[in-house]
């Protein structure tokens, strides 16, 4: 079935027709009868419609999740663009099997299949203790985990809170872990990287994902750090892996978030988990600052509104011109690239 009109095309006192997915539906009264409030959403965005009376009387329930054919006429209200829905007939689901489901979940700008390449690559270098190398490829490879691991989101909202999520930000946390040891090899590089890697893995079943990405009862209860020890269990417990490199990897996964109030079980107490904790927050709050930026006008500086999760706005600074540095003058400068040519060899 063709998608049709994008939630980002939608523009006031214009018809709009399309396939969308209702993130959030419920029932209202109004002095006319009562009204279905949706939440209409694609890969490009979501915007409120309305379900006026009579035809809001035609459906007894709408279930977040459901896709539907929807057409209406879009208006300005209180400044933002709102849809009047004229017409609402939700698919079956064989008529949903036949839609493209990237059209309607935001996704990784970055493509899956690149970034899980990259990831499985710098697996194969880096892990070299069998036992740990072992764990690794176990998970990475099992035919459950692995495409769950690919399409989940890392949040609900704030940051990397689309499909793909999960994985940019495991393969950001791994990858700035990587640097961290190159600059510190006082790290167990292997630990540290084996946390990076499974850090988040328990959000695999945290979040529904999907059109209504929202958190489980399991997700509620219990939370990503406790389901990821407990989803790798049966892997390190096959892996041959030393029992304190098992319980290190179970205090990098349940100590990450830092401290209790922001979540941790237990605070960092070995160096690879501060170097974990820092790496995971800096990749978490720059990917924030990205989403804030990207909804400025323009490329310039500029602020964003207050943000809660950061305590602060955030500013956008102007950013220094790209050029090329000066070519080395002189027997000085010479006499130093040619230590840099040694060094490289």
């Amino acid at each position: 079935m063709e998608k049709g009109d994008f939630v980002k095309d939608i523009v006031p006192n214009a018809e709009a027709s399309g396939i969308f997915a209702v993130a959030e539906a419920s029932l209202a009264q109004s002095r006319n009868g009562p009204y279905w409030r949706l939440v209409l959403a694609d890969a490009s965005g979501s915007i409120e419609a309305k379900i006026w009376s009579p035809l809001s009387g035609e459906f007894s329930e709408i279930a977040p999740g459901t896709l539907a054919e929807v057409e209406g006429r879009a208006s300005l209200f209180r400044s933002a663009v709102q849809l009047a829905v004229e017409k609402f007939r939700p698919l079956d689901p064989a008529e949903a099997a036949r839609v493209d489901q990237t059209a309607f979940l935001p996704s990784s700008p970055y493509p899956l299949d690149a970034m899980f390449d990259e990831l499985m690559a710098l697996c194969r270098e880096e892990f070299t203790h069998k036992p740990w190398r072992k764990l690794v490829f176990a998970v990475l490879e099992d035919a459950e985990l692995a495409p769950l691991f690919r399409l989940s989101p890392a949040a609900k909202s704030v940051h990397h809170a689309y499909a793909g999520g999960l994985l940019e930000h495991t393969l950001g946390v791994f990858k700035a872990c990587r640097r961290m040891a190159d600059q510190y090899p006082e790290l167990d590089r292997q630990a540290l990287l084996a946390g990076a890697l499974f850090h988040d893995f328990g959000k695999i079943r945290e979040f529904s994902g999907g059109f209504s990405n929202d958190y489980t009862t399991e997700g509620r209860l219990l939370g990503h750090l406790m389901l990821g020890v407990e989803m790798l269990a049966p892997f390190l417990a096959r892996s041959g892996l030393e029992p304190g490199l098992q319980e290190h990897l179970r205090h990098l996964i349940l100590s990450h978030h830092g401290e209790l109030e922001f979540g941790a079980v237990r605070q960092p107490h070995t160096p690879e988990a501060l170097a974990l904790h820092y790496a995971d927050n800096l990749d978490a709050k720059l990917a924030q600052c990205r989403g804030l930026f990207a909804a400025l006008d323009g490329d310039g500086p500029g602020w964003t509104p207050w943000q809660a999760t950061l305590g602060r706005p955030m500013y956008r600074p102007p950013r220094t011109p790209e050029g090329r540095p000066p070519a080395p003058k002189g027997r000085k400068n010479a006499r130093r690239e040619e230590c840099l040519s040694l060094l490289k060899a």
